[in-house]
């Protein structure tokens, strides 16, 4: 899983239909290189400023409540900026 700051959404007019219902939203990673942006999709509600927890890959199919083609979805919207302990 990732942690990542929702930079902005995705707006798609026309999509496959089993993505009808999600939103997209551009994630910026919170750790390592932060030029690494990619897109996931959103069931729960995230918004623009917000950190959330991404899971990626093959995982991603069982977050699903439909078979659709995505292979990163937010899982959970993070109340506080974690704390490393160094």
């Amino acid at each position: 899983m990732i942690i990542g700051k929702v930079i902005s959404k995705v707006v798609a007019t026309r999509k496959y239909d089993e993505l009808q219902g999600f939103k997209f939203l551009v994630i910026q990673p919170f750790y390592g290189n932060k030029e690494d942006y990619f897109v996931a999709a959103d069931a729960i509600g995230a918004g623009e400023g917000e950190l959330v927890l991404v899971s990626t890959g093959q995982a991603v199919q069982y977050a699903l409540s439909k078979h659709a083609p995505i292979d990163a979805i937010v899982v959970g919207i993070i109340d506080s900026e974690p704390i490393l302990d160094h």
